[in-house]
């Protein structure tokens, strides 16, 4: 079974044969109709480029047709709700996220459904780190100085997320939880917004999916001293992990998997799963995958239930700590 640090390592995705590629002519299930993938967020965002690849790739593989079907709303949980409540035969997936998959449970009081029972895990297919990304004029050389300026002025400084509920936010509280320090969230609606007043000082720092800011960070108009993934992000491996500057086995990042309804049949389940192994093992499609600023990340079956489980007990006790609330 691969382990999660390993999974979650570049450079160790084809560590296991459990990922080697499967051909397209294994036998097994195959759909009788159109298979629809739900991705609980508008088009154009990461989940539903994650969505589209795994569409097209799929189609391919299994056989038939597997369109993407946009369902936004609360959080992702519309979309989601959508799959639970679907006929169990394979033919409707969802395009999960950390969000659906973990966090919401937490945030929303009265959800419409339980990710942890309504859904059967069919593997993760990618993950984004999230940056902690401050204005040039910040006195801080890199994380462990930006966290004791923290610490001299409880309060003060400010961190920037695109809103409540998203992954930058929780990725600030866990960061808070962890340092035990005191800096004040500033929920700004989605990181377009957060950019200029970044730039401008308008707020110390962001802590945001990075790939957005690369181009402001290699140009010398903001700084990034840590990134929140368990190793050093491919984009920018040069700078250093939050784990390694002073927050041992620290790791938050947002990750999008598929799943199916409970209650789908297993030649089903098995056949996906099979087939999204031997897709994320292709060498074109990790590519594609990064070209989006993501990283492969193929945990498969129940090992993506056992990193799922991980994934909840963090939030739930950050989440308490934090006393967040949505909705």
């Amino acid at each position: 079974m691969p382990s999660r640090r390993s999974i979650l390592a570049a450079g160790t995705l084809l560590a296991t044969p459990a990922l080697l590629p499967v051909s397209a002519h294994a036998q097994g299930w195959t759909p009788s109709r159109a298979v629809r993938i739900v991705v609980p967020f508008t088009a154009g965002g990461a989940t539903d480029a994650a969505a589209r690849i795994m569409a097209e790739r799929l189609s391919s593989v299994i056989g038939g047709s597997f369109v993407v079907e946009n369902r936004a709303g609360a959080g992702g949980n519309v979309g989601a709700d959508a799959v639970a409540k679907a006929d169990p035969d394979g033919h409707t997936l969802l395009m999960a996220t950390i969000g659906t998959a973990s966090i919401n449970q937490f945030l929303y009081p009265n959800m419409p459904f339980n990710s942890r029972t309504d859904f059967a895990s069919i593997a993760m297919v990618m993950g984004v780190a999230n940056g902690v990304i401050v204005h040039p004029g910040v006195q801080a050389a890199d994380f462990p100085a930006l966290i004791a300026l923290a610490r001299s002025q409880p309060g003060r400084l400010t961190y920037a997320t695109p809103g409540n509920g998203t992954s930058g936010h929780m990725s600030g509280e866990y960061m808070k939880f962890r340092a035990q320090v005191d800096i004040t969230h500033v929920p700004y609606r989605g990181t377009g917004t957060i950019l200029p007043d970044l730039m401008a000082g308008r707020v110390t720092m962001a802590v945001d999916n990075l790939p957005a800011y690369l181009g402001a960070i290699r140009d010398g108009r903001l700084k990034i001293v840590a990134v929140t993934s368990a190793q050093r992000w491919f984009a920018v491996p040069e700078v250093p992990t939050v784990a390694e500057s002073g927050i041992p086995g620290f790791q938050a990042i947002p990750w999008f998997g598929l799943q199916a309804p409970a209650r789908t049949p297993a030649p089903a389940l098995n056949r996906l799963r099979e087939a999204v192994a031997g897709i994320l093992a292709d060498t074109s499609v990790q590519g594609r995958i990064r070209e989006l600023g993501a990283e492969p990340m193929p945990l498969i079956g129940a090992d993506f239930d056992r990193f799922i489980a991980e994934e909840n007990d963090k939030w739930r006790e950050v989440i308490r700590a934090a006393n967040i609330s949505l909705g």
